[in-house]
This record gives structure tokens, sequence and C-alpha cells, in this order.
């Protein structure tokens, strides 16, 4: 096999779906016993008052529980995400799915308020 370099590993990351890139870290996470969260780092206070200062707080957005109304979440993320209707129903089904990284909280929190409508249980970090 051929020896892939890490502009190709870029590309053919840049081509996939969130859903995608959800499996292939999960992937790796269980080939190489390794976890893909942040360590936490001792005296976070600080680091937490710079990104304050910096600006908007970035988060990520996450489907804990599709609840009852699983059709309507599908059509929602859907419409979301600009995504097919066999990706949408791949990302609800899929546990703890990211639906949004790295936005803003306001934005975060709107995206947030038409999932919880649609019957999900949602969770920003």
């Amino acid at each position: 096999m051929a020896k892939l370099s890490i502009e190709e590993i870029i590309a053919a990351l840049k081509e996939m779906t969130v859903v995608e890139l959800n499996d292939l870290v999960k992937a790796v996470e269980t080939e190489f016993g390794v976890t893909a969260a942040a360590p936490v780092a001792m005296g976070a206070a600080p680091v937490e008052e710079e990104a304050e200062a910096s600006g908007p707080k970035l988060v990520s957005l996450y489907i804990k529980a599709i609840g009852d109304k699983k059709i309507n979440l599908i059509k929602a993320v859907r419409e979301m995400l600009g995504l097919d209707l066999l990706k949408a129903k791949q990302l609800v089904e899929t546990p703890n799915a990211v639906v949004k990284e790295n936005i803003e909280e306001s934005e975060a929190k709107e995206f947030g308020k038409i999932l919880t409508e649609a019957g999900a249980e949602i969770e920003i970090k």
C-alpha cells in the first residue's frame, strides 16, 4: 500500500460528511486505544478568561437523544445542514451525534431550539 501524504489525507477529510468523520474518529480511537477528547489542563480558569476576552465563544451542538418524533427531527436536521435524507437519518441515529462544531454559542442555541422543538434532547459544549 502506498503511503499517503499529509495533503492527500487532508483532501480526503475535506470530502467527508460529519457522520463519516465521526465514524473515522471512533475507528481511530478503537484501533490505537486513544481518545479524541482534549486533555483537562490544570488551572483552566485563566484560559477561560482569555477566551472570553478574545471574542465569542465557539461551541459544538450534539444530539443526546432523538425522542419520539424521529421523522420531524430528521427533517429538521436535513433542512439545517442541507443534507440528503439518508445522511440526515444516519446523523440523527448516531449516538451523541455532532450536528455542528465550532459555532458561536448564540447560533448553537438557535439550532438547539429547532432541534428541541423537533423532539430531540440536545447538548451544547
